[in-house]
């Protein structure tokens, strides 16, 4: 379940988010199914997307179909 790299990412977040949003993306998405590992699968993965979402979303937002770096005050 867990991704090994940004390569294994669906071709859409590929796709839209930026290199340095995929990597977030893969390092909550896995901590995240570490942290879970006692849940059923299906469980465990819906939570580790949302975190994962949650992590990027910190620091990235939609702009159209992309996602940018959000301004640093």
């Amino acid at each position: 379940m867990p991704y090994s790299s940004t390569d294994d990412l669906p071709p859409a977040l590929q796709v839209r988010l930026p290199l340095h949003a995929q990597e977030i993306y893969v390092a909550a998405f896995n901590n995240a199914c570490a942290e879970y590992q006692d849940r059923i699968p299906e469980d465990q993965e819906s939570s580790a997307h949302r975190v994962a979402w949650a992590a990027v979303k910190k620091q990235y937002r939609k702009q159209g179909e992309n996602w940018v770096a959000r301004d640093r005050k």
